[in-house]
């Protein structure tokens, strides 16, 4: 894949059939912000703004910023259920996997 976060954002969003407007309102971005970051040497992203583009394009930032983008599609939507979870079930299900770990 591509080497720098604006070229690996570029590739995941042509791989995913984004336009520009649509991966800007995915990650809460403007387009011309976007555009920017894919076009021209800019300062790295802050890490918010990462963390939205990782999601919308369904990877790590970790892989936005060069490394490998270890995470299933298995495990992603396991995270995004739990992510969803109230605080109850969240605590519920750490005793869970921290019985069934034992």
């Amino acid at each position: 894949m591509a080497d720098t976060v604006r070229d690996r954002i570029k590739a995941l969003r042509k791989n995913a059939k984004l336009t520009l407007d649509q991966l800007a309102d995915r990650a809460g971005l403007s387009k011309s912000y976007l555009w920017e970051l894919e076009n021209r040497e800019l300062p790295r992203p802050s890490g918010e703004k990462l963390a939205g583009l990782a999601r919308a394009l369904d990877v790590t930032i970790d892989y936005l910023l060069g490394g490998e983008d270890l995470e299933s599609a298995e495990d992603k939507a396991f995270f995004r259920e739990y992510q969803a979870m109230s605080p109850e079930a969240r605590a519920r299900l750490r005793k869970l996997a921290k019985a069934l770990d034992e």
